[in-house]
């Protein structure tokens, strides 16, 4: 975090002082400080009764335009000196204030347009936006894990869409370029959505096409895919993402499961919200569990933590739902369960 803020302030520094260079701000600079010189020594020459140090301080106080009035031009000579601070002054710290503040409000510009380039760590990448990109980001608010957690969006939109102060918008489509910038080396997930102005085939192979491209840039990324139609799932496996979800196969898979099993839309939605009840989490295992078989861990999870184990994600990356109760937990392991906020501690993160 701290190497971070060093990258971040160094290049700051080093865009307002080509910012400087470009806008001739050193030059104005000069000026200024010239100024201050003269005025200074026309006064301690005019006005006896003033020290060196009081004319240094009377000529910033007037050129600010602060006039305290602790020291006052008294002969005519200190009386031109002040006029001509002040109108000469005046102008010239104007201008320079204008330009300092015309450079953060352009790196804020560009912020807000999608613009900037990005350095975090571990943070999540999500690519396109639509309804869907917003409740997501929403839940991701309000799961404790994510809630502080920085987000890129990288999508073909005007301006960044919501006030989120953890959201960083870049705006374009999803190549090599936007995704560099969005330091996909050093991200966590990214998370591909498909493109609603297009119609099935397309939105899917733009999928397709958005997975090779961050697969070819950073193979240790975690991918999260959202296909349109089911026949479309290995080319996405060929790409090697890493969780493929179908939005209009889920969906109808979930209203026959209710139709048939009344209620069971209710749990599910529970368990995917972060904002209702009990959620789904995974947690890794501990060393007294290491070696356990799946049904002690269960029973000691529900004893101690009051939550339900529902299955074994693998270090290799296999998920074994509802395993048999004498498997035997290995080194690695991550527990799927069922558990309140509170009771998440050990919760993997996004």
């Amino acid at each position: 975090m701290g190497r971070r803020m060093f990258r971040t302030l160094a290049k700051m520094i080093s865009d307002f002082v080509y910012f400087a260079r470009h806008e001739n701000l050193g030059r104005l600079f000069l000026l200024i400080l010239l100024l201050i010189v003269v005025s200074t020594i026309g006064l301690y020459l005019f006005e006896p009764d003033i020290t060196i140090f009081n004319a240094i301080w009377w000529s910033i106080v007037t050129l600010t335009t602060v006039g305290y009035g602790d020291i006052t031009p008294t002969t005519t000579g200190g009386r031109i000196i002040g006029i001509f601070i002040m109108f000469l002054g005046i102008g010239l710290l104007g201008t320079f204030t204008a330009t300092v503040a015309s450079f953060f409000v352009e790196k804020k510009m560009k912020e807000e347009k999608g613009m900037k380039s990005f350095d975090f760590e571990d943070h999540v990448i999500l690519c396109g936006w639509n309804f869907r990109a917003r409740e997501i980001l929403e839940e991701f608010r309000n799961d404790p894990r994510m809630a502080t957690k920085p987000v890129i969006l990288i999508a073909n939109i005007d301006s960044k869409p919501v006030d989120d102060d953890r959201l960083y918008f870049i705006q374009g489509e999803v190549t090599e370029d936007t995704l560099t910038r969005a330091n996909l080396s050093h991200a966590s997930s990214v998370v591909i959505l498909g493109d609603d102005t297009l119609d099935e085939t397309s939105r899917d192979a733009k999928v397709v096409l958005s997975v090779l491209t961050v697969e070819s840039l950073n193979p240790n990324v975690y991918t999260v895919v959202e296909l349109s139609t089911e026949e479309n799932i290995k080319h996405c496996q060929r790409a090697h993402a890493d969780e493929i979800i179908v939005g209009s196969e889920f969906s109808a898979r979930l209203l026959a499961r209710a139709t048939m099993d009344h209620g069971i839309s209710k749990v599910i939605s529970e368990l995917l919200s972060a904002r209702l009840g009990n959620d789904l989490y995974k947690i890794p295992a501990t060393e007294e569990m290491i070696g356990q078989a799946f049904l002690e861990v269960m029973t000691r999870l529900k004893r101690e933590k009051n939550s339900i184990a529902l299955g074994i994600h693998h270090a290799d990356g296999t998920v074994v739902t509802n395993p048999p109760s004498d498997q035997i937990i290995q080194e690695g392991d991550e527990i799927i369960v069922i558990t309140l906020k509170h009771e998440s501690g050990g919760a993997s993160g996004a």
